[in-house]
């Protein structure tokens, strides 16, 4: 599996970010889903390089925890099995843990229930940190959005090309999981939905692909809210998606996934737009100022000046013909 490249917000064993918090109970729903990280793990958990072991390693466990696909409170693979899917020693395996244990991702426990148990929670939902994350790199966010409308279109053509049945109970889990999702899980319910999609069409390669395409924009997409609305709207695409591909109609499922993506390619760059104030109105043409009252001659005033002249000249007028007929009445 190719080394993936850095996104603002991953980063490998050195100077690993600590987690945000301790874990939190089991989310509500997450036993009844039944959701099982098998094919998912298998994917994000191949053969490292061995010219980096240790810094890999401890990149695809923080992958398998960042997707949710092993939710917090839950536990890896034991050691062995572990050990064997990365294609690294014990010895390594062991420093990959401590790394993430210190920074707080991971928990030890001993004894016949013990094992690596997930500790991290995901932050709570954050615009602004989302706004800081894309604005390091614009470009990169439109080259992740494409990457993953090619990666995820094409994984719903080829399966749905396949055998109508193959996996058919797994995707209508997965569906059906992420459909009644609360709020705090549901980013993790709806990654292992689209995981899923790449895992049943039999490619190790795309299924690591998708893996990595959505683990690119994983960061961004926690740190915009859960809107209600979106989450009914996002279950209809879900259920078409679906339903294209139990079909075995290629074109009707890819158009489905594109349709779905634009719209959350849409809902991340309105949360990532920088907020700007609303412009002044300009002052109409036929409307002065305050200030330009005083200078500009108004044509509704000439009138008025007019007039409050000719009601002066009134009371003039008057007593010049009360002046004349008193002139009248004393000549002889």
């Amino acid at each position: 599996m190719p080394r993936k490249p850095q996104w603002p917000g991953r980063r490998s064993a050195p100077g690993l970010a600590p987690a945000p918090a301790r874990v939190a109970p089991v989310p509500a729903g997450q036993e009844a889903a039944g959701i099982t990280a098998g094919g998912e793990l298998t994917s994000l958990l191949g053969p490292v390089r061995a010219g980096n072991a240790f810094e890999e390693t401890v990149e695809r466990l923080l992958s398998v925890i960042k997707l949710g696909v092993i939710p917090p409170g839950d536990r890896f693979p034991a050691e062995r099995e572990l050990a064997g899917l990365l294609g690294v020693s014990r010895i390594t395996l062991r420093e990959a843990i401590r790394a993430l244990q210190q920074a707080g991702y991971v928990e030890s426990r001993r004894g016949r229930f013990g094992g690596t148990f997930v500790t991290y929670i995901r932050p709570a939902p954050d615009p602004g940190e989302a706004r800081r994350i894309a604005l390091a790199d614009s470009a990169q966010l439109a080259d992740a959005l494409a990457f993953r409308m090619a990666l995820e279109t094409g994984a719903a053509q080829v399966l749905a090309a396949a055998d109508g049945d193959r996996g058919q109970g797994v995707l209508l889990e997965r569906l059906a999981a992420v459909n009644k999702a609360t709020p705090e899980d549901y980013r993790r319910l709806d990654t292992l939905f689209h995981l899923a999609i790449a895992e049943l069409t039999g490619s190790t390669l795309l299924a690591a692909a998708s893996a990595d395409a959505r683990m690119r924009l994983n960061d961004l997409l926690n740190a915009i809210p859960v809107l209600k609305h979106n989450i009914v709207h996002t279950a209809q695409q879900h259920t078409a998606i679906v339903d294209a591909i139990l079909a075995g109609d290629q074109e009707r499922a890819r158009c489905a996934v594109a349709e779905h993506l634009e719209g959350t390619g849409a809902l991340l760059r309105g949360f990532l737009a920088t907020p700007t104030r609303p412009a002044r109105p300009a002052t109409p043409p036929n409307r002065a100022t305050r200030a330009d009252r005083g200078s500009v001659t108004s044509p509704i005033a000439v009138p008025n000046q007019q007039m409050t002249a000719a009601s002066q000249e009134t009371p003039v007028a008057s007593q010049e013909m009360r002046a004349a007929s008193q002139d009248a009445g004393e000549a002889p």
